[in-house]
């Protein structure tokens, strides 16, 4: 038979040399005994497929990891690029006063300010809104001035809940509204104290409004109502820190709003009727020849101060309760107030 290459390379008119013959009968000699091992077909049979599924699932894989990647980085870059949704809106730690203004007429003005050291010249106008500071266990008692009724006292370190309902007007009383004696540089010191009448418990978040009412020679045009800050001129209040911005009320406790007036002048004065009175040296002798004697008067003014006072009013967050007290010898002034103090 000419099966070999020889046979092969000569039907295509090719003839192999020698040493190239030589080379392939060494070749062939050598694998010529070489059999397949026992089992090897069935080898080749589970091992083709076995690859074949390795390779499948190597391509799903990339494909999954792929696919994750094109949806997870735009998610990324979109959170890093938006804003933050957190911003936390705190309670409202006071609420706008309103004071009244007048034109300060002897049967008695209500005046006001707008929440400035400057006084206003009547009209209405809101007092500064109060801080929301943290409350402490007490409030330390301006000088000279009342710490009003005794009873219970409020809870500001107490949680209150988010489902405690505000108090409402007929869930408060007035419980004391008094003003201390003049201190040595005149000024006078307040308290007023809103309890809870009722048998549950009720958030407090605003101190209500400070107002007066100008009396007598009071002029409401030189009085205003101010807030209450650090380094004024009230050095007897407690500190703005002290203040809480929501209060929880149980019942038959208290909570506090404290205020000073500190004067900015006098009361104006009154002349009063010329008194006639003898004088002291007199002059007697002969007149014109009768030798009656003759008695010169002399005219004497006194200046006594105008009768002037302000009736400082508070009035509870709802809308009431509404308490007031009175300033005797008041004409023209500020009146520093502080927010809700634990009672």
């Amino acid at each position: 038979m000419n099966n070999g290459p020889e046979n092969e390379l000569s039907g295509l008119g090719e003839a192999p040399d020698a040493d190239e013959l030589a080379l392939r009968r060494l070749l062939q000699g050598a694998v010529q005994d070489l059999q397949p091992s026992d089992g090897a077909l069935d080898h080749l049979r589970r091992a083709v497929p076995a690859r074949r599924a390795r390779k499948r699932q190597a391509l799903v894989g990339v494909a999954a990891a792929a696919l994750l990647m094109g949806t997870a980085v735009p998610a990324f870059v979109h959170v890093a690029n938006s804003g933050s949704g957190d911003d936390a809106r705190t309670a409202n730690a006071g609420h706008g006063e309103q004071a009244q203004g007048g034109t300060g007429s002897e049967t008695g003005e209500i005046g006001g300010d707008t929440g400035t050291d400057t006084p206003s010249a009547g009209g209405r106008g809101t007092a500064m809104d109060q801080g929301g500071a943290t409350p402490s266990a007490g409030d330390e008692p301006g000088a000279g001035a009342d710490d009003g009724a005794s009873g219970g006292t409020a809870n500001p370190s107490g949680t209150v809940a988010a489902n405690t309902p505000v108090c409402d007007a007929g869930q408060l009383g007035v419980a004391s509204a008094q003003a201390a004696s003049p201190d040595s540089e005149g000024k006078v010191y307040g308290t007023f104290r809103i309890a809870n009448v009722s048998g549950t418990d009720c958030a407090v978040n605003g101190g209500g409004s400070i107002g007066f009412q100008a009396l007598g020679a009071a002029d409401p045009a030189k009085i205003s109502v101010v807030a209450h800050s650090a380094g004024d001129a009230a050095t007897g209040l407690p500190d703005p820190s002290q203040e809480a911005g929501t209060l929880l009320l149980k019942p038959d406790t208290a909570y506090e709003v404290k205020f000073a007036w500190v004067p900015s002048d006098t009361c104006p004065t009154n002349n009063t009727s010329p008194d006639p009175t003898p004088s002291d040296g007199g002059s007697s002798g002969a007149n014109s020849g009768t030798g009656s004697d003759t008695t010169e008067t002399q005219l004497v003014t006194e200046d006594t101060p105008a009768d002037g006072s302000i009736a400082v009013t508070h009035t509870a967050e709802p809308g009431a309760p509404a308490a007031e007290t009175t300033i005797p010898n008041a004409c023209s002034g500020t009146i520093y107030r502080t927010g809700v103090l634990s009672g």
